[in-house]
């Protein structure tokens, strides 16, 4: 399904050379849970973020289906990550002016789709049992519930593919269970693909499968 080819990137600090990730190639199947765990540093966020299509890489390939995503047009390869990835960040990202139902929809309303983006938003809340709080603003939530804003905002485009960048990372102990239990619901309920980055590795330990990266490479 997602196929990474020898994919390197590179970056300028100055005169210096940073090579985040190295002559990577990695594959994932449809319906799969796959947890890339490292250090700090190690090049796993780089990788998660050319995986979905937001950081060019400096050499090698990322084929979904078969087709080159990054050989695709800008807005062709725009629509693409739109409409197949679903991105959960590590500090949610949600849009304090807004609130719960219309940040989850907002992904929607830009395809002018406002009236079955809302309902569409609304079966997500629910889904994660969080539609009493739709009328809620970010700052009103705790952690947890932010986080599950989150999610329902990535799935909101039903996407096939769900990335996630330290989902637990800012999360008590009590949110990070309700987030492992998440993750293997949309997997096995829903059918997602779901690949995540982490430090967490009770979280990472019920993936399907676990690869280690180091230095931008990986290992066994």
């Amino acid at each position: 399904m997602l196929n990474i080819e020898s994919v390197t990137k590179k970056y300028h600090n100055g005169r210096e050379e940073v090579l985040a990730v190295d002559n990577v190639s990695l594959l994932c199947n449809e319906g799969d849970y796959l947890a890339i765990v490292g250090h700090s540093g190690a090049g796993k966020s780089t990788l998660l973020h050319i995986m979905g299509g937001l950081d060019l890489p400096t050499r090698g390939k990322v084929l979904f289906k078969g087709t080159d995503v990054y050989r695709l047009r800008d807005s062709n390869l725009s629509l693409w990550r739109s409409q197949t990835v679903g991105f959960v960040f590590q500090f949610y990202h949600l849009i304090e002016e807004l609130n719960v139902l219309e940040n989850v929809a907002i992904a929607s309303f830009l395809r002018g789709e406002r009236k079955s983006s809302l309902k569409r938003a609304q079966e997500l809340l629910e889904y994660l049992g969080i539609a009493k709080r739709k009328n809620f603003f970010p700052s009103q939530l705790s952690g947890g519930e932010r986080q599950k804003v989150a999610f329902a905002r990535a799935l909101i485009n039903d996407p096939q593919v769900l990335l996630c960048d330290e989902p637990t990372g800012n999360l008590d102990k009590d949110s990070q269970n309700v987030v492992v239990g998440l993750l293997e619901q949309l997997n096995t309920e829903q059918r997602k693909t779901v690949i995540i980055v982490t430090h967490n590795l009770e979280l990472a330990q019920k993936a399907k499968r676990i690869v280690n990266i180091k230095e931008g490479q990986i290992g066994s």
